[in-house]
């Protein structure tokens, strides 16, 4: 089967996307949630280096075009309905653009949102001045 073809075998929404969840593959460490479109998961299949679909850019985002932090991928799951991805990638460095290593950093507590973890390299390290706005 083509990379095409499997990417057309995804229920995508209206806008023609899915949400899509980064994992890494040998710790189980859940990274990140981000959209990715027919052809981000193409490419992702084509290169094995992990392309998104940035929704406020309106175009593809190939992860650490930015900040260096790539995915590699290791293995691409879909759901049961087919309106989901699970990516297990290998990360090169932090996943999040608060320079944490996982976007999943704020936790509900006693009817209060805390931080549980801090970042592990600045933002502005890797992307400058805009790493408040960075992907």
């Amino acid at each position: 089967m083509t990379h095409d073809a499997i990417a057309t075998r995804i229920a995508y929404d209206a806008q023609g996307l899915v949400p899509a969840i980064a994992q890494q593959h040998d710790t189980g460490e859940v990274l990140m949630l981000a959209w990715m479109n027919a052809e981000a998961v193409a490419e992702t299949l084509a290169t094995g280096r992990v392309c998104y679909y940035s929704r406020s850019r309106g175009k593809l985002w190939r992860k650490g075009e930015s900040s260096g932090q790539t995915q590699r991928l290791i293995e691409l799951r879909m759901d049961c309905d087919g309106d989901a991805l699970l990516l297990l990638v290998d990360q090169l460095g932090v996943a999040c653009h608060t320079g944490r290593r996982d976007c999943f950093f704020q936790a509900s507590r006693d009817g209060h949102w805390h931080e549980v973890a801090s970042p592990v390299v600045a933002p502005e390290t890797l992307y400058g001045t805009t790493a408040a706005h960075a992907p």
